[in-house]
């Protein structure tokens, strides 16, 4: 969820990047919304183009993707707008060039200027925004799969892990106790029955449950 938010906030950063980007100087003082789309595929011309066909077009497709990707939370749709910004511009570079005879960077206006710096960094951000979301989890990562399906209770099932047939309700991670084949009597019972014949033993004096200090009175002779 963070991960989500995070990506979708720098994407939505490079959009507006690349959004401005046009309005601003692209190179020798020439801003780029005086560049046509037409003049990225046939060659760069002097002739002044307007907004709404201008190098502006693309990058504000390239917006509404990472506007529709963030909303559906698919990093394939805001990696494809990144690229189409960065495609667009890179385009326009190798037509300048061209034009041109080569790029070069100076700082009094005469090379590429700070529109080319935004385009190119709002489709690095729309990118990056892309690696750091986590898309939409499919319904088969959210629902949680049963390893083992569990059989009826009146069928005698294989339980894993042990393997040990029983029945389905079996749970414990040990095998089932061995029972004892024996059916006889209990060989306790027997013992009792050959020694209860027996004659007992006297008491041990120590066993003697009266009072060796205070021994008791025998009871007084009947008055005749």
């Amino acid at each position: 969820m963070i991960r989500n938010i995070l990506g979708s906030v720098v994407a939505l950063a490079g959009a507006a990047s690349a959004v401005l980007s046009p309005f601003r100087d692209w190179y020798g003082g020439r801003a780029g919304q005086d560049y046509r789309v037409a003049d990225l595929f046939e060659g760069i011309t002097p002739t002044e183009s307007g907004v709404l066909v201008s190098i502006l077009l693309p990058f504000l497709g390239a917006a509404l993707l990472v506007v529709l990707g963030v909303v559906l939370r698919s990093r394939l749709v805001v990696a494809l707008a990144g690229l189409v910004v960065l495609g667009f511009t890179i385009l326009w570079m190798v037509r300048q060039g061209q034009a041109a005879g080569s790029l070069v960077v100076g700082g009094d206006g005469a090379g590429l200027q700070v529109g080319v710096v935004n385009a190119l960094a709002g489709g690095v951000l729309m990118l990056i925004g892309a690696l750091l979301m986590t898309g939409r989890r499919s319904r088969r990562e959210r629902k949680p799969v049963e390893p083992f399906a569990v059989p009826a209770a009146d069928q005698v099932d294989t339980w894993p892990p042990t393997q040990e047939p029983g029945m389905s309700v079996q749970t414990s991670p040990w095998p089932e106790p061995e029972v004892d084949p024996y059916t006889g009597p209990d060989p306790r019972d027997l013992r009792d029955a050959r020694t209860r014949s027996y004659p007992q033993a006297a008491p041990h004096p120590e066993d003697d449950p009266r009072d060796p200090v205070h021994p008791p009175h025998p009871p007084p002779p009947p008055q005749g």
